[in-house]
């Protein structure tokens, strides 16, 4: 069934049409049926919860509709940039300054953010060069024994999705890449010779992210790289505007894989096409989740706008990284990342907050919180509904004032839970990925165990 929230006459004349034809086939139609009743509530939840009264404000733009995707002023989309940015993001041949030159060659930005794993990693903790491996969803990546630890990329903290990022004006959990909204003041903290000096740049954070990541993971773009690699013409059709002699290196790889990151969008998912129209993309208990997550339990305080999340800051007092299986990084990597957002500004009233992630395709990878604590969106759910903080190195008076009890039932949190596991999952997100590099290797990774988990040769 399609409806439109447009047009209060279109709908009520479509629903009498429809209930007419109804009536002719099966008998009069309850004019309370349990069905469409959900369907005008939440309707009426989200209209009440939209700044702009229109349930528009939740829809996700088409991936192609580049007028619509939120973008910086200083990077404008375009198709030719985005192709350039969608393989250069899955390109392992720009891995070509690691520390250990055994692994040259076999990583990529997509190593700990593919499409497996909903664009995050497909293991708890992120693996870049000292990685082997893939299995089906990048859950069998693993390090490398014979990598010593100076030499490993591995991360302090959970690596965040890129799906829907678009809507982020800043990155990473505690917001430190970008130079404008809500890091407008913070530029004591963009530290000279770090990655965050980034920001003088004056790009959001997407695109400060995207170049700094280069060289924090140790990918390289060059001249003689772009020649190497077969991605000189495209780099000449992505920018045509850039001096020749400026046009091939970080900074402008940089962009053109934000650009791609900007349209990786999840618009194919059940609640984003109920949202369109098609009043039957969500089951009845989807749809009772919903209601819940925009009434009740008011999980939209949070989680808003087309991607569900908001570039704000708080402190849940969920763990940080621990346990056997957590490989150390450098201990300031480690001791900046549990302190969240105060780890980067320096404001003790930051310490411990982390930004509100976006919550579609979560369930492509099992790890949630910013230290992966959590193995399920249902315990997520109970988590937030019991606000009992886990981690006792957070002080009960830095935790978020909005950390209460919900005291929803448990039919209550398996509603909300099917609501975020099946209406806010996409399906289809291969297609962001290209069928094959100008380079011609193989992606994601590129190490031996990768290419024979891929059966990629």
């Amino acid at each position: 069934m399609k409806f439109s929230y447009k047009s209060p006459f279109i709908c009520v004349s479509i629903i009498f049409i429809l209930m007419s034809c109804k009536e002719d086939i099966i008998g009069p139609m309850d004019p309370t049926d349990e069905f469409e009743t959900l369907d005008e509530e939440l309707i009426s939840y989200l209209k009440e919860k939209a700044p702009n009264g229109s349930v528009d404000y939740f829809s996700l733009p088409q991936s192609t509709d580049l007028q619509n995707i939120p973008a910086d002023p200083k990077n404008n989309l375009t198709s030719a940039k985005i192709n350039l940015g969608k393989m250069l993001f899955h390109e392992t041949g720009i891995g070509i300054i690691p520390k250990n030159q055994n692994s040259a060659g076999t990583y990529s930005c997509a190593s700990c953010h593919h499409s497996k794993a909903g664009f995050q990693a497909g293991i708890k903790q992120g693996i870049g060069e000292g990685g082997i491996g893939f299995g089906n969803n990048g859950e069998a990546r693993v390090v490398d024994e014979a990598y010593g630890f100076d030499f490993l990329d591995i991360q302090p903290i959970r690596s965040p999705s890129i799906l829907n990022t678009a809507y982020q004006t800043v990155m990473l959990w505690n917001g430190q890449f970008g130079a404008t909204d809500v890091n407008i003041g913070t530029e004591d903290q963009w530290a000279l010779r770090s990655p965050k000096e980034i920001n003088y740049l004056g790009f959001e954070g997407l695109e400060s992210q995207a170049i700094a990541a280069l060289k924090i993971h140790r990918l390289k773009v060059t001249e003689w790289i772009v020649e190497e690699l077969g991605y000189k013409e495209h780099f000449d059709t992505a920018f045509p505007d850039i001096p020749a002699e400026e046009r091939y290196n970080d900074t402008i790889a940089g962009l053109a894989i934000a650009a791609y990151e900007r349209i990786v969008l999840a618009d194919e998912a059940p609640f984003q096409l109920w949202l369109d129209g098609d009043a039957d993309a969500m089951t009845e208990q989807e749809k009772k989740g919903a209601i819940l997550f925009f009434g009740k339990a008011n999980c939209v305080q949070c989680h808003t706008g087309p991607s569900l999340s908001t570039t704000e800051f708080y402190a849940l007092g969920m763990k940080d990284f621990s346990g056997e299986h957590i490989s150390p990084t450098i201990a300031q990597d480690f001791f900046t990342s549990a302190q969240g957002r105060g780890g980067f500004t320096g404001d003790d009233n930051d310490l411990y907050k982390f930004k509100v992630p976006q919550l579609y395709n979560l369930t492509d990878s099992p790890f949630y919180g910013h230290g992966g604590s959590f193995t399920s969106i249902e315990d997520v759910i109970n988590y937030k509904n019991e606000a009992i903080a886990e981690n006792p190195a957070v002080p009960s008076e830095k935790l978020y004032s909005g950390f209460v009890p919900k005291n929803l039932t448990d039919e209550e949190v398996d509603q909300i839970t099917a609501f975020v596991e099946n209406a806010l999952y996409d399906p289809n997100l291969e297609r962001y990925v290209p069928e094959s590099l100008p380079s011609g290797l193989c992606f994601p990774n590129n190490d031996e165990q990768s290419r024979m988990d891929l059966d990629c040769n």
